[in-house]
Protein backbone atom coordinates (compact mmCIF):
# COMPACT_ATOMS: atom_id res chain seq x y z
CA UNK A 1 0.00 0.00 0.00
CA UNK A 2 1.40 3.41 -0.85
CA UNK A 3 0.37 6.99 -1.32
CA UNK A 4 0.81 9.40 -4.21
CA UNK A 5 3.96 11.35 -3.28
CA UNK A 6 3.61 14.22 -5.77
CA UNK A 7 1.91 16.49 -3.22
CA UNK A 8 0.54 15.96 0.28
CA UNK A 9 -3.11 15.00 0.12
CA UNK A 10 -3.24 14.85 -3.70
CA UNK A 11 -4.76 11.35 -3.61
CA UNK A 12 -7.71 12.90 -1.78
CA UNK A 13 -8.22 15.39 -4.62
CA UNK A 14 -7.75 13.19 -7.66
CA UNK A 15 -11.45 12.47 -8.19
CA UNK A 16 -12.90 15.61 -6.64
CA UNK A 17 -14.89 17.96 -8.78
CA UNK A 18 -13.54 21.52 -9.18
CA UNK A 19 -13.95 23.64 -6.07
CA UNK A 20 -16.91 25.98 -5.99
CA UNK A 21 -16.75 29.42 -4.45
CA UNK A 22 -19.03 28.31 -1.64
CA UNK A 23 -17.02 25.16 -0.79
CA UNK A 24 -15.24 25.35 2.60
CA UNK A 25 -11.47 25.39 2.65
CA UNK A 26 -10.21 21.82 3.16
CA UNK A 27 -8.77 20.88 6.52
CA UNK A 28 -5.29 19.40 6.40
CA UNK A 29 -4.75 16.31 8.52
CA UNK A 30 -1.33 14.81 9.15
CA UNK A 31 -0.66 11.19 10.05
CA UNK A 32 2.64 10.37 11.75
CA UNK A 33 3.06 6.63 11.43
CA UNK A 34 5.53 4.91 13.75
CA UNK A 35 7.00 1.62 12.41
CA UNK A 36 4.75 -1.35 13.29
CA UNK A 37 1.75 0.96 13.58
CA UNK A 38 -1.66 -0.79 13.71
CA UNK A 39 -3.10 -0.71 10.20
CA UNK A 40 -6.71 -1.10 11.36
CA UNK A 41 -6.50 1.98 13.58
CA UNK A 42 -4.87 4.05 10.83
CA UNK A 43 -7.40 2.93 8.20
CA UNK A 44 -10.31 3.62 10.55
CA UNK A 45 -8.96 7.16 10.92
CA UNK A 46 -8.19 8.05 7.30
CA UNK A 47 -11.05 6.33 5.45
CA UNK A 48 -13.82 8.47 7.02
CA UNK A 49 -12.04 11.54 5.64
CA UNK A 50 -12.10 10.07 2.14
CA UNK A 51 -15.77 9.14 2.54
CA UNK A 52 -16.63 12.63 3.76
CA UNK A 53 -15.08 14.07 0.60
CA UNK A 54 -16.94 11.61 -1.60
CA UNK A 55 -20.34 12.03 0.05
CA UNK A 56 -20.13 15.81 0.25
CA UNK A 57 -19.03 16.16 -3.35
CA UNK A 58 -16.23 18.54 -2.38
CA UNK A 59 -12.80 18.40 -0.84
CA UNK A 60 -13.37 18.80 2.87
CA UNK A 61 -10.14 17.09 3.94
CA UNK A 62 -6.62 16.60 2.67
CA UNK A 63 -3.98 14.52 4.41
CA UNK A 64 -0.30 13.73 4.43
CA UNK A 65 1.92 11.06 5.97
CA UNK A 66 5.20 11.24 7.82
CA UNK A 67 7.31 8.69 9.68
CA UNK A 68 10.63 8.55 11.52
CA UNK A 69 13.25 8.10 8.82
CA UNK A 70 10.78 8.84 6.02
CA UNK A 71 10.33 6.59 3.00
CA UNK A 72 8.15 3.51 3.30
CA UNK A 73 6.84 2.81 6.79
CA UNK A 74 5.49 -0.64 7.53
CA UNK A 75 2.45 -1.49 9.59
CA UNK A 76 2.50 -4.36 12.06
CA UNK A 77 1.12 -6.69 9.39
CA UNK A 78 3.87 -5.80 6.88
CA UNK A 79 1.87 -3.52 4.60
CA UNK A 80 3.55 -0.21 3.84
CA UNK A 81 2.61 3.44 3.46
CA UNK A 82 4.87 5.72 1.41
CA UNK A 83 5.35 8.96 3.31
CA UNK A 84 5.15 12.35 1.61
CA UNK A 85 6.30 14.73 4.37
CA UNK A 86 9.64 14.53 6.14
CA UNK A 87 9.88 14.70 9.91
CA UNK A 88 11.29 18.14 10.68
CA UNK A 89 9.94 19.77 7.54
CA UNK A 90 7.62 22.75 7.60
CA UNK A 91 4.20 21.19 7.23
CA UNK A 92 0.76 22.74 7.17
CA UNK A 93 -1.76 20.91 9.32
CA UNK A 94 -4.93 21.59 11.26
CA UNK A 95 -4.69 18.23 13.05
CA UNK A 96 -1.83 15.78 13.37
CA UNK A 97 -2.34 12.23 14.61
CA UNK A 98 0.47 9.99 15.83
CA UNK A 99 -0.41 6.35 15.23
CA UNK A 100 1.71 3.78 17.06
CA UNK A 101 1.42 0.21 18.25
CA UNK A 102 3.82 -2.49 19.39
CA UNK A 103 5.74 -1.26 22.39
CA UNK A 104 5.55 2.55 22.40
CA UNK A 105 7.34 2.71 25.76
CA UNK A 106 10.58 1.77 24.02
CA UNK A 107 10.29 4.32 21.22
CA UNK A 108 12.58 7.32 21.63
CA UNK A 109 13.13 9.85 18.85
CA UNK A 110 14.01 13.36 20.13
CA UNK A 111 13.83 14.84 16.63
CA UNK A 112 10.27 13.57 16.16
CA UNK A 113 9.24 14.82 19.60
CA UNK A 114 10.71 18.26 18.87
CA UNK A 115 8.87 18.38 15.52
CA UNK A 116 5.57 17.51 17.18
CA UNK A 117 6.09 20.26 19.75
CA UNK A 118 6.80 22.69 16.91
CA UNK A 119 3.60 21.69 15.10
CA UNK A 120 1.68 22.32 18.32
CA UNK A 121 3.28 25.75 18.75
CA UNK A 122 2.20 26.66 15.23
CA UNK A 123 -1.43 25.92 16.04
CA UNK A 124 -1.96 22.29 15.05
CA UNK A 125 -4.19 20.14 17.21
CA UNK A 126 -2.14 17.09 18.25
CA UNK A 127 -3.67 13.65 18.55
CA UNK A 128 -2.55 10.15 19.40
CA UNK A 129 -4.11 6.88 18.28
CA UNK A 130 -3.66 3.47 19.97
CA UNK A 131 -0.11 3.76 21.41
CA UNK A 132 0.28 7.26 19.96
CA UNK A 133 -0.68 9.02 23.20
CA UNK A 134 2.38 7.40 24.78
CA UNK A 135 4.56 9.30 22.30
CA UNK A 136 2.69 12.55 22.93
CA UNK A 137 3.43 12.10 26.63
CA UNK A 138 7.10 11.42 25.84
CA UNK A 139 7.14 14.69 23.89
CA UNK A 140 5.65 16.57 26.86
CA UNK A 141 2.42 17.27 25.01
CA UNK A 142 0.00 15.72 27.50
CA UNK A 143 1.16 17.46 30.67
CA UNK A 144 -1.87 18.51 32.68
CA UNK A 145 -4.21 16.82 30.20
CA UNK A 146 -6.65 13.93 30.38
CA UNK A 147 -6.06 11.17 27.85
CA UNK A 148 -6.92 7.68 26.77
CA UNK A 149 -4.95 5.01 24.93
CA UNK A 150 -5.31 1.32 24.10
CA UNK A 151 -6.05 -0.66 27.26
CA UNK A 152 -3.00 -2.86 26.61
CA UNK A 153 -0.70 0.15 27.10
CA UNK A 154 -2.49 1.65 30.12
CA UNK A 155 -0.67 -0.18 32.95
CA UNK A 156 2.80 0.81 31.74
CA UNK A 157 1.63 4.34 30.94
CA UNK A 158 0.16 4.86 34.40
CA UNK A 159 3.35 3.61 36.04
CA UNK A 160 5.47 5.99 33.97
CA UNK A 161 3.17 9.03 33.98
CA UNK A 162 1.21 9.00 37.25
CA UNK A 163 0.57 12.76 36.91
CA UNK A 164 -1.43 12.30 33.68
CA UNK A 165 -5.08 11.36 34.14
CA UNK A 166 -5.95 8.26 32.09
CA UNK A 167 -9.53 7.34 31.30
CA UNK A 168 -10.42 4.02 29.74
CA UNK A 169 -12.67 5.51 27.09
CA UNK A 170 -12.80 5.19 23.30
CA UNK A 171 -11.49 8.69 22.70
CA UNK A 172 -10.94 12.00 24.45
CA UNK A 173 -11.19 15.44 22.86
CA UNK A 174 -9.77 18.11 25.15
CA UNK A 175 -9.17 21.38 23.36
CA UNK A 176 -6.12 21.04 21.11
CA UNK A 177 -5.32 17.49 22.25
CA UNK A 178 -7.13 14.40 21.01
CA UNK A 179 -6.40 10.85 22.12
CA UNK A 180 -7.94 7.63 20.89
CA UNK A 181 -7.70 4.04 22.11
CA UNK A 182 -7.24 2.71 18.59
CA UNK A 183 -8.86 -0.07 16.59
CA UNK A 184 -12.27 0.85 15.24
CA UNK A 185 -12.59 3.50 17.96
CA UNK A 186 -10.68 5.68 15.49
CA UNK A 187 -13.74 5.51 13.23
CA UNK A 188 -15.98 6.78 16.04
CA UNK A 189 -13.48 9.55 16.75
CA UNK A 190 -13.41 10.70 13.15
CA UNK A 191 -17.19 10.59 12.90
CA UNK A 192 -17.34 12.87 15.94
CA UNK A 193 -14.83 15.28 14.36
CA UNK A 194 -16.64 15.25 11.01
CA UNK A 195 -19.85 16.04 12.86
CA UNK A 196 -18.19 18.97 14.63
CA UNK A 197 -16.67 20.22 11.38
CA UNK A 198 -19.56 19.72 8.95
CA UNK A 199 -22.65 18.64 10.84
CA UNK A 200 -24.26 15.50 12.20
CA UNK A 201 -25.88 14.67 8.87
CA UNK A 202 -22.57 14.12 7.11
CA UNK A 203 -21.20 12.16 10.07
CA UNK A 204 -24.25 9.90 9.96
CA UNK A 205 -23.82 9.46 6.21
CA UNK A 206 -20.18 8.43 6.61
CA UNK A 207 -21.12 6.03 9.40
CA UNK A 208 -23.80 4.47 7.20
CA UNK A 209 -21.33 4.27 4.31
CA UNK A 210 -19.15 1.95 6.39
CA UNK A 211 -22.10 -0.11 7.69
CA UNK A 212 -21.42 1.33 11.14
CA UNK A 213 -24.96 1.49 12.46
CA UNK A 214 -24.20 3.11 15.80
CA UNK A 215 -21.84 6.04 16.40
CA UNK A 216 -20.33 5.47 19.82
CA UNK A 217 -19.61 8.35 22.16
CA UNK A 218 -16.08 9.02 23.34
CA UNK A 219 -16.81 7.98 26.92
CA UNK A 220 -17.98 4.52 25.84
CA UNK A 221 -15.84 1.77 27.39
CA UNK A 222 -12.99 0.23 25.39
CA UNK A 223 -13.45 -3.37 26.45
CA UNK A 224 -16.35 -5.77 26.58
CA UNK A 225 -17.92 -5.84 29.98
CA UNK A 226 -17.04 -8.68 32.33
CA UNK A 227 -20.27 -10.48 31.53
CA UNK A 228 -19.24 -10.84 27.89
CA UNK A 229 -15.53 -11.41 28.44
CA UNK A 230 -15.97 -14.28 30.86
CA UNK A 231 -19.40 -15.54 29.89
CA UNK A 232 -20.54 -14.93 33.47
CA UNK A 233 -24.01 -13.76 34.50
CA UNK A 234 -24.01 -14.16 38.27
CA UNK A 235 -23.96 -10.60 39.73
CA UNK A 236 -22.09 -11.82 42.81
CA UNK A 237 -19.27 -13.18 40.70
CA UNK A 238 -19.23 -10.07 38.50
CA UNK A 239 -18.77 -7.81 41.55
CA UNK A 240 -15.79 -9.86 42.68
CA UNK A 241 -14.20 -9.99 39.22
CA UNK A 242 -14.42 -6.20 38.94
CA UNK A 243 -12.82 -5.77 42.37
CA UNK A 244 -10.00 -8.14 41.45
CA UNK A 245 -9.14 -6.27 38.26
CA UNK A 246 -9.14 -2.98 40.18
CA UNK A 247 -6.83 -4.30 42.92
CA UNK A 248 -3.81 -6.02 41.42
CA UNK A 249 -1.09 -4.08 43.24
CA UNK A 250 -2.57 -4.93 46.65
CA UNK A 251 -4.67 -8.08 46.18
CA UNK A 252 -7.79 -8.23 48.32
CA UNK A 253 -8.13 -11.07 50.85
CA UNK A 254 -10.59 -13.85 50.09
CA UNK A 255 -12.72 -12.75 53.02
CA UNK A 256 -13.09 -9.23 51.61
CA UNK A 257 -14.04 -10.62 48.21
CA UNK A 258 -16.60 -12.92 49.82
CA UNK A 259 -18.12 -9.95 51.64
CA UNK A 260 -18.47 -8.13 48.31
CA UNK A 261 -20.34 -11.13 46.93
CA UNK A 262 -22.35 -11.46 50.17
CA UNK A 263 -21.51 -15.15 50.39
CA UNK A 264 -19.12 -17.28 52.40
CA UNK A 265 -15.58 -17.93 51.20
CA UNK A 266 -16.54 -21.52 50.49
CA UNK A 267 -19.55 -20.45 48.42
CA UNK A 268 -17.39 -17.95 46.51
CA UNK A 269 -14.88 -20.67 45.66
CA UNK A 270 -17.75 -22.77 44.30
CA UNK A 271 -18.97 -19.83 42.20
CA UNK A 272 -15.52 -19.48 40.64
CA UNK A 273 -15.23 -23.16 39.81
CA UNK A 274 -18.72 -23.24 38.33
CA UNK A 275 -18.44 -19.97 36.41
CA UNK A 276 -14.79 -19.87 35.35
CA UNK A 277 -13.55 -23.41 35.73
CA UNK A 278 -10.85 -22.48 38.23
CA UNK A 279 -10.56 -21.33 41.80
CA UNK A 280 -10.52 -17.81 43.15
CA UNK A 281 -6.83 -17.80 44.05
CA UNK A 282 -5.73 -19.16 40.69
CA UNK A 283 -7.82 -16.64 38.77
CA UNK A 284 -6.48 -13.74 40.82
CA UNK A 285 -2.93 -15.00 40.33
CA UNK A 286 -3.39 -15.20 36.56
CA UNK A 287 -4.68 -11.63 36.45
CA UNK A 288 -1.58 -10.44 38.29
CA UNK A 289 0.77 -12.47 36.11
CA UNK A 290 -0.87 -11.13 32.96
CA UNK A 291 -0.38 -7.58 34.25
CA UNK A 292 3.26 -8.35 35.09
CA UNK A 293 3.77 -9.64 31.54
CA UNK A 294 2.29 -6.43 30.12
CA UNK A 295 4.52 -4.25 32.27
CA UNK A 296 7.59 -6.29 31.39
CA UNK A 297 6.87 -5.93 27.69
CA UNK A 298 5.81 -2.29 27.63
CA UNK A 299 7.70 -0.49 30.37
CA UNK A 300 11.22 0.11 31.57
CA UNK A 301 10.33 -0.94 35.13
CA UNK A 302 12.73 -3.28 36.90
CA UNK A 303 11.61 -6.77 37.87
CA UNK A 304 11.35 -5.64 41.48
CA UNK A 305 9.15 -2.70 40.49
CA UNK A 306 6.94 -4.95 38.37
CA UNK A 307 6.63 -7.38 41.26
CA UNK A 308 5.57 -4.57 43.60
CA UNK A 309 3.05 -3.26 41.05
CA UNK A 310 1.38 -6.68 40.78
CA UNK A 311 1.24 -7.69 44.42
CA UNK A 312 4.32 -9.92 44.70
CA UNK A 313 6.71 -9.58 47.62
CA UNK A 314 9.81 -9.75 45.42
CA UNK A 315 11.08 -10.35 41.90
CA UNK A 316 11.98 -13.90 42.93
CA UNK A 317 8.41 -14.60 44.04
CA UNK A 318 7.14 -13.25 40.72
CA UNK A 319 9.58 -15.44 38.78
CA UNK A 320 8.55 -18.54 40.72
CA UNK A 321 4.89 -17.86 40.01
CA UNK A 322 5.63 -17.42 36.30
CA UNK A 323 7.56 -20.69 36.17
CA UNK A 324 4.73 -22.56 37.90
CA UNK A 325 2.22 -21.23 35.41
CA UNK A 326 4.44 -22.22 32.48
CA UNK A 327 4.78 -25.73 33.87
CA UNK A 328 1.03 -26.02 34.40
CA UNK A 329 0.29 -24.84 30.86
CA UNK A 330 2.86 -27.26 29.43
CA UNK A 331 1.25 -30.18 31.28
CA UNK A 332 -2.20 -29.55 29.81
Amino acid sequence: MSDDTSEPGQHARSRRKPARAEDPAPRMVGFVLVPDFPLMAYTAAVEPLRAANTLSGCELYRWWHAAPGGGLVQASNGLGILTDVAVGARASADRVFVCAGGNPAEFDDPSLFAWLRGLARHGATLGGISGGPYLLARAGLLTGRRCTLHWEHVPAFEERYPEIEVVRSLFEIQGDRITCSGGIAALDLMLDLIGRDHGAGLAAGVSDWFLHNQIREGLSPQRMDLRQRFGVRDPRLLRVLAAMEANLEAPLPRETLAELARVSVRQLERLFHEGLGRGLHRHYLHLRLDRAHQLGRESALSRAEIAAATGFASADELSRAERRRHRQEAER
